[in-house]
């Protein structure tokens, strides 16, 4: 080879992976629920009452959705299917309070739509908390807070009950809470290869994990 020869350029080598998108979709979920949820709960009077809104279609919506897209990628089914559908969730919550809520005919309807909403969400929700005993302690604990806040905003909704909705909101602030703990131990943990918040181990072991 000449000194005027080129040196091959080296193969680059194939990603085979991306970081973890689960703190970043906690993180998305996590925020968007404590602003609904601090409004729920009667905390929020002096405000508007709709902070959460553009945040329900930018970071609970378009982030949380992008991070399941992520898990697909990883080939993490129980991931990818959480986070696209709270991702669905909150961009279809806002639409449904900009776009349909003014027109409701009176409170009554559109709590009874929210009602329906959160009915359904509940029962997707029933079915992750069951598999999420085999991802580890700190998302069953999301997924079981989240279980709660859904049945209480339900019945509070379908029933016209504001002291329900307002437990509900308190219990919305709590799982928001939860799931911020394990956003922030997805995080360290990922940057330091260890164990730095535990997040326990599955609760139930039941074949391989997805």
């Amino acid at each position: 080879m000449s000194s005027t020869d080129e040196a091959p350029a080296p193969v680059a080598q194939a990603v085979t992976g991306i970081a973890d998108p689960a703190p970043l979709g906690l993180a998305a979920f996590a925020l968007t629920t404590f602003l609904l949820s601090a409004v729920n709960a009667g905390w929020a009077k002096s405000s508007t009452g709709s902070d959460w809104l553009g945040y329900a279609f930018a970071y609970g919506g378009l982030v949380q959705l992008l991070a399941g897209m992520w898990e697909f990628r990883n080939r993490n089914v129980f991931g990818s299917t959480a986070f696209s559908t709270y991702g669905g969730f909150w961009i279809g919550l806002g639409l449904w309070a900009v776009l349909v809520a003014p027109h409701a005919l009176s409170a009554s309807a559109a709590g009874k739509d929210l009602g329906w909403i959160l009915l359904a969400f509940a029962i997707f929700n029933t079915y992750m908390l069951i598999f999420s005993t085999q991802v580890n302690a700190a998302v069953f604990g999301v997924f079981l807070t989240l279980e709660l806040t859904e049945i209480f905003l339900f019945i509070g909704n379908f029933a016209g009950n504001a002291n329900i909705v307002k437990v509900g909101g308190y219990i919305g602030v709590l799982t928001a809470l939860v799931a911020w703990y394990t956003s922030a131990a997805g995080v360290i943990n990922g940057m330091k290869g260890s164990i730095v918040l535990p997040v326990g181990k599955p609760l139930m072991a039941m074949g391989r994990t997805v």
